[in-house]
């Protein structure tokens, strides 16, 4: 699958991560213990909380500028060719460690259950020859990989968006716009502790129930789900959608109602494909309403 090319916008965005080179598959339920199952559908894909965010931030703003690290491994040459043929523009400091792999694995509840295989590799501000000063350029950047050096130089976008997974980078005083993360997903609230003082905005998603948001300032509110716009396949890479969302709708200068609300359809636009990458909401789809 190749996703057709849409018109540049005035919003350039760029991505700060991760990537996991991912095996998908469908199975009626996760295996239990001593249990022996047919998975069905299978495909693989570069994925990871970095790749999932620059591909749908790709298809909203024409192109996305996505730094991270690659392994010298089959996985870390065909993840960027991959990665280009859906928009994004793929800057990687190589490492002689293996490409982080993963499995998941969707059941019949649309639910998937990853199982990950190595260290996530991470850009760092010690890579020279990332395009760094590049991030000043930009209207907003997600992070969620790389160290606090990393950070510091995706601070010099007009908008900085980070998922408390970014750990080793957050907790040292750079300030954020937005930190996103999950409210039922016990690793990220831990993790998301440290950081909330440097953050502007706090939303936490909350799956199909929509979600909710509070300011430094004291302001706080809810934002309601939005239905799918078809048939619910697969729940992979909802939320990295959601945050793709929130990072163009803030780097648009849009109200932070405004831009949830955008967050929200592009998570649920999501859930109507097999993986992350098959139903994405475009820029165009968006002027059209």
């Amino acid at each position: 699958m190749t996703l057709p090319r849409v018109a540049r916008t005035a919003a350039k965005v760029a991505v700060v991560g991760h990537v996991e080179w991912v095996q998908f598959a469908h199975v009626p339920h996760v295996p239990r213990a001593g249990e022996v199952m047919h998975a069905r559908d299978p495909f693989e894909e570069p994925a990871g909380g970095g790749a999932v965010v620059a591909v749908p931030l790709a298809r909203l703003a024409g192109e996305s500028l996505f730094i991270t690290a690659l392994g010298d491994d089959e996985r870390g040459r065909r993840s960027p060719q991959r990665l280009r043929e859906l928009g994004v523009r793929v800057s990687a400091a190589a490492r002689a460690e293996r490409t982080r792999g993963a499995v998941t694995l969707v059941d019949d509840e649309r639910e998937r259950t990853i199982t990950t295989f190595g260290e996530r590799l991470e850009p760092l501000a010690a890579d020279e020859a990332l395009p760094w000063a590049q991030l000043a350029e930009m209207d907003a950047v997600y992070f969620t990989a790389g160290d606090v050096g990393a950070l510091r130089a995706a601070r010099a976008a007009r908008v900085l968006v980070a998922n408390p997974r970014a750990h080793d980078a957050l907790g040292h005083g750079v300030p954020i716009d937005a930190l996103v993360l999950s409210e039922k997903d016990e690793v990220e609230r831990r993790a998301a502790a440290r950081a909330q003082g440097e953050a502007e905005l706090v939303v936490l998603t909350e799956g199909d129930s929509g979600g909710s948001y509070r300011t430094r300032g004291g302001d706080s509110g809810r934002w309601a789900p939005v239905a799918p716009p078809g048939e619910p396949v697969d729940s992979y890479g909802c939320g990295d959608s959601f945050a793709a969302g929130l990072t163009y709708g803030l780097g648009a200068g849009m109200s932070v109602p405004d831009a949830l609300a955008l967050a929200a359809r592009c998570g649920a636009t999501c859930l109507t494909g097999h993986g992350p990458y098959e139903r994405q909401l475009s820029g165009a789809r968006l002027a059209n309403g």
